[in-house]
């Protein structure tokens, strides 16, 4: 969203469009019906062997400035992730990892290679098409909460669901049960000033996961917390975990990555190392 247009123009501005749209518009488990069936056809093209995986990634490469002063941020990066699994990737500043976690949050494309995300080849979607994906298969949690200060944290989590068109009532109940879910069930009134820095992130977590989203792809969750915040973050997440969903953390804190059952190092632009986490 462009912080030049007030967060009251872009909430009237939804609720217009939705507002326009209400007579005609197929109810919301209609449109999850019509995006599972496209789904399912895209991914009926794919080989056996995608399809087996929740996300599988083989021999892909970004590649800025092609030519003698190439800067391969990834270099043939193969991996795959299965369903349910809670995956820490790590790496330094500059290893790679932040580009891999473009690559996996459909936020941008390789230069090589292929990305199969639910069986489908997402490797090089136009903008539109990785937007769909993204609201269909993916909740992100930023290490900065992203929330937006003038609204308050139930206005924040259903934000996202009026764009996606939800109706106002299933939002409304989607919202709540998302931050009761993350033990802000009092707090729903509350704007982020008025909320501790662990408290914005669980706003965030909400955000994330109000729609369920098979994949939970989380940006160094903790890199603007205290200790103790840290730790009570990770516990949601951890609990998120255990009732079946998809963990993906992008992390340079050890601590953290020790936290999940997957280990994934990344340096240079290449996976140096894929081990199961014996202490987890």
């Amino acid at each position: 969203m462009e912080p030049t247009q007030s967060i009251n123009e872009q909430v009237q501005t939804a609720n217009d469009a939705e507002n326009n749209s209400s007579a005609t518009a197929p109810e919301n488990n209609q449109t999850v019906n019509i995006s599972e069936s496209e789904r399912h056809d895209q991914s009926a093209t794919a080989p056996e062997n995608e399809r087996e995986h929740l996300v599988r990634i083989t021999d892909i490469s970004k590649i800025y400035n092609p030519g003698e002063n190439e800067v391969r941020a990834l270099d043939h990066v193969s991996l795959t992730i299965d369903e349910g699994e809670f995956v820490a990737i790590i790496g330094q500043s500059g290893s790679g990892k932040s580009t891999l976690m473009n690559m996996l949050g459909c936020l941008d494309t390789p230069t090589e290679g292929t990305y199969y995300l639910h069986g489908t080849d997402v490797s090089h979607m136009t903008d539109d098409e990785q937007s769909d994906i993204r609201n269909r298969e993916i909740g992100f949690i930023f290490q900065g909460f992203n929330l937006i200060q003038s609204l308050t944290a139930l206005e924040n989590v259903e934000l996202p669901l009026i764009y996606r068109k939800v109706p106002r009532r299933q939002r409304g109940e989607l919202a709540r049960a998302a931050l009761e879910r993350v033990g802000l069930g009092k707090r729903m009134d509350h704007k982020p000033g008025e909320l501790s820095g662990g408290q914005q992130q669980r706003v965030a977590i909400a955000r994330a996961i109000a729609q369920a989203p098979p994949i939970l792809l989380a940006d160094e969750p903790t890199g603007n917390l205290d200790s103790a915040s840290s730790r009570d973050i990770m516990n949601v997440i951890h609990s998120l975990y255990e009732d079946g969903r998809t963990v993906i953390i992008i992390t340079h804190d050890p601590g953290i990555a020790q936290q999940a059952k997957r280990i994934i190092t990344i340096s240079d632009g290449h996976v140096i190392s894929d081990s199961i986490n014996p202490n987890v």
